[in-house]
């Protein structure tokens, strides 16, 4: 009677273990697996050249002494201070002057205006006495020479003292002034400043002779700076070398570019995307979707909650980007997180 008990309870028991493995087999076969995805809609792609190189501002100048005096700084009126580094300038704003009274006396400003002012009375005068025939030609001639020479003698002793000055040569901003005490003596060729306009930037790059049948001057160019490298500008190619470097087998090329706000540096290090290629209104996903299947390319979409994998032809690239030739169409739904372990028609479920 035990042994019959016993093996009553072994049989139900043996039941029970072999419903709950069937029951847990039916689960895992009617699981899903999680996946977010996107509607596929058509959008532009342009593939780069990309190249490095530092950035230059298209007008820099070092500002030097032409004669010799005591170093005065002068104000910022704009900003009720001295000028320092990193103040923007106008045009023929006065930054420094110098003072030397010795070099001014030799000028002799003051005598060779007074001569001209003379001379050009003079010579008036001598014309209407000619008109009356009062004088020669030829003394009518001798007082316009005069009046000429103490013109031209005059304008010299301007750009003379003109020598004691230092202006911005064009709108731009200080990006060196290196110290001199007030009223120090500075010697002739010395340089007091430097003056950069960098609203438009250009930069040499170089690039392997395999590209030169794809870059041309006027070619759209995407410049970034590797330290701020989501604040982006874009300029064009303006000037390409036909030559290649015999030892390195590179090709120079010039690119300038619009500094918008001043994002960019001058002697920045940038990175330069030379749009070789661009396509619009085709269909583009991003390459991390794209699985290697022995050398073809497949992604994922979905359809009525199963995962069809889905072979693919693909056309023009960039480093995040690639556009898709054939194998897919606009309004697919394909999955772009949670792909790595799906099979050929996994269930799956679509989350936001």
């Amino acid at each position: 009677m035990k042994k019959r008990l016993a093996l009553v309870v072994s049989l139900t028991a043996a039941l029970v273990l072999s419903g709950c493995k069937e029951e847990s087999l039916t689960v895992e076969a009617e699981s899903t697996i999680p996946v977010k995805t996107v509607e596929l809609q058509p959008k532009s792609i342009q593939e780069f050249v990309t190249a490095t190189g530092t950035a230059y501002a298209v007008r820099d100048v070092s500002l030097k002494t032409e004669q010799a005096g005591r170093y005065i700084l002068h104000t910022n009126t704009r900003a009720g201070r001295p000028f320092r580094m990193g103040d923007g300038v106008r045009r023929d704003e006065l930054i420094i002057s110098l003072e030397n009274p010795e070099f001014v006396n030799q000028v002799a400003y003051d005598s060779k205006k007074l001569q001209k002012e003379s001379a050009q009375r003079e010579f008036t005068k001598q014309q209407s006495v000619y008109e009356k025939g009062g004088i020669t030609l030829k003394e009518l001639n001798d007082a316009e020479r005069a009046f000429i020479d103490s013109k031209y003698n005059f304008e010299n002793a301007v750009l003379s003292l003109k020598k004691l000055e230092i202006r911005a040569p064009f709108d731009g901003v200080i990006v060196d002034l290196p110290h001199y005490s007030d009223k120090k003596w500075v010697e002739t060729n010395t340089v007091v400043a430097q003056n950069m306009d960098y609203s438009r930037l250009y930069t040499e790059l170089t690039l392997p002779g395999k590209d030169m049948e794809n870059v041309a001057p006027g070619q759209p160019v995407v410049v970034s700076d590797y330290s701020r490298s989501e604040k982006t500008q874009t300029g064009s190619v303006t000037q390409i070398s036909p030559a290649l470097d015999p030892e390195s087998r590179m090709f120079k090329l010039q690119v300038e570019v619009p500094n918008a706000g001043l994002l960019i540096k001058p002697g920045s290090f940038i990175k330069a995307d030379i749009v070789v290629r661009r396509k619009d209104a085709v269909l583009v996903i991003p390459k991390t979707v794209v699985l290697d299947r022995r050398g073809a390319k497949a992604v994922f979409v979905v359809e009525r909650g199963i995962a069809l994998e889905r072979r693919i032809q693909t056309g023009i690239e960039n480093a995040d980007e690639i556009e898709v030739v054939s194998g897919l169409k606009a309004g697919d739904r394909m999955v772009t997180e949670g792909f790595e372990t799906l099979r050929d028609r996994s269930r799956v479920k679509i989350i936001e």
